[in-house]
């Protein structure tokens, strides 16, 4: 084509075609000699590796083993993956992935653990490992190759998920910390799913001061690390928000709380009474005897007030010294019964909860004879009986046991004694003219039954738990879905 001038002045378009150019003719002419070339077809790519696959959009079943601080992490996992989309079943056979929770307090808790996992992967199932035992001891054999997270990082389970579900194994056992300072753990504020909606279960705490010689949960836990105090008030505020009438406060030791920041356990307790709403209650989880001897009096205040339980859980494991020292539970029989004595004086109708192990190392027949008058005296109407399980790694499995016969054999006698006393018989056909805890009934409601077998928790007039028989009332229990006690 021959090259124009941009000064040249153009009279029409066809002025820049010279007759050496193809005319149209031409060119459909030489299309009908076009040999198309045959495309060379690749085989079929390989199917997408497992990378490719989508999360979010699974089935996960989650099972938690033992005490309320599993549980309320459990919940706050099944929070976090719901809200990215993952569905949590109720259906195990029916998941994608199992979520396992695990406990390492007893042998049988772990075994069932283990049988868990051994069964998630005769069904192919995905497994994600959470709570104390891969805490612990993550490299055991039978945890090999599978994720895990750790206590401390239940915020991130959103991501071990994910890539267990990509196919890789993740493992996050980190300590959440803050200038060098060891956290509590994960945000309060995360998102959460409760077992019972009623109910929010709160962790003050992680970890303990103690070092007791049979305790497993101290390798998984370690040493306390509490929370801000404004941060568990925000949580308690936000739950109240939700719809929730109950507060559990729990951890491996609630008296121990604010010792590594600053400030006690009744600090605490009259914050979150001050925004307790009315029809809302406060209940305090686990306290060992040496912490709570010294606000004894601040203590009894706090549970007399008639927005939290007269309830309190203060494990006593022994009533022999001797034996106490072995377990290294720092305080002696005196000073237990010096805790149960003063709130039982100063908070009338307080509900005292202990525990007791059974054939701990070294435990003579007199030793467990005077745990068993220890009972009969005090009829606790609370009790966590326990056979000793000698725990990996701890001094206590290193100790000369006591024969598996003679440690059945206590459990069995002391669990006796329990049965054979009847704690609420003074209670029997009193009305009560308090609101039923979590249960729609009426204001008045007769005890017509007492017994060291329960059915359901109510919040009475005196304001402490009452185990009630609801036999007597078949149009309540059609209405009703029966919650257990984490005591």
């Amino acid at each position: 084509m021959p090259s124009v001038s941009c000064g040249t002045l153009l009279g029409d378009i066809e002025d820049i075609v010279s007759q050496e150019d193809s005319k149209p003719q031409d060119r459909h002419f030489a299309r009908k000699h076009v040999v198309p070339k045959v495309r060379s077809y690749l085989q079929e790519e390989p199917r997408p590796p497992s990378d490719s696959t989508i999360p979010g959009i699974q089935k996960i079943w989650i099972r938690t083993w033992s005490c309320s601080h599993n549980n309320s992490d459990g919940e706050y996992m099944a929070g976090q993956l719901a809200a990215y989309g993952y569905k949590i079943t109720e259906n195990a056979s029916d998941a994608d992935l199992w979520l396992l929770n695990s406990c390492t307090v007893k042998n049988p808790a772990e075994d069932h653990f283990r049988n868990s996992i051994k069964k998630a992967q005769e069904e192919n199932k995905k497994v994600v490992l959470a709570g104390c035992v891969p805490q612990a001891q993550p490299r055991q054999d039978y945890l090999k190759g599978l994720s895990i997270i750790g206590v401390q990082q239940i915020d991130r389970v959103v991501e071990v998920v994910e890539e267990t579900i990509k196919g890789h194994s993740v493992r996050l056992l980190g300590q959440k910390k803050d200038g060098g300072r060891r956290l509590g753990g994960a945000r309060l504020d995360l998102p959460k799913i409760r077992k019972n909606p009623l109910i929010e279960i709160i962790s003050i705490n992680t970890g303990c001061l103690n070092a007791c010689t049979y305790c497993k949960t101290k390798h998984a836990r370690g040493n306390l690390a509490s929370y801000p105090i404004d941060e568990l008030v925000e949580r308690a505020k936000q739950s109240f928000q939700e719809g929730v009438c109950e507060i559990w406060l729990t951890s491996e030791d609630t008296g121990a709380y604010g010792r590594d920041i600053g400030t006690d356990l009744p600090t605490l307790l009259w914050k979150l009474v001050e925004v307790i709403p009315e029809g809302a209650m406060l209940r305090l989880g686990m306290t060992n005897p040496p912490y709570i001897l010294e606000h004894l009096e601040e203590m009894a205040r706090i549970l007399s007030h008639p927005r939290v339980y007269a309830f309190l859980h203060i494990p006593v494991q022994s009533a022999s010294d001797s034996v106490l020292m072995d377990m290294k539970r720092e305080y002696c029989v005196a000073d237990f019964r010096r805790v149960v004595d003063f709130l039982r004086e100063r908070v009338p109708g307080i509900t005292i909860a202990t525990d007791i192990i059974c054939g701990f190392p070294g435990e003579t027949d007199q030793d467990f004879q005077d745990t068993v008058r220890l009972v009969e005296e005090y009829k606790f109407p609370s009790l966590f009986i326990n056979q000793f399980y000698p725990r990996p790694g701890t001094p206590a499995a290193k100790m000369e046991q006591v024969p598996a016969q003679v440690k059945k054999q206590r459990t069995k006698d002391l669990s006796r004694v329990f049965h054979s006393y009847t704690p609420y018989d003074h209670k029997v056909g009193e009305v009560s003219g308090g609101a039923f805890s979590r249960l729609s009934l009426p204001h008045s409601a007769a005890l017509v039954k007492a017994t060291s077998y329960f059915l359901l928790a109510a919040c009475c007039a005196n304001n402490f738990p009452m185990h009630v028989d609801i036999s007597q009332w078949p149009d309540f229990r059609k209405k009703i879905t029966l919650h257990p006690l984490c005591w």
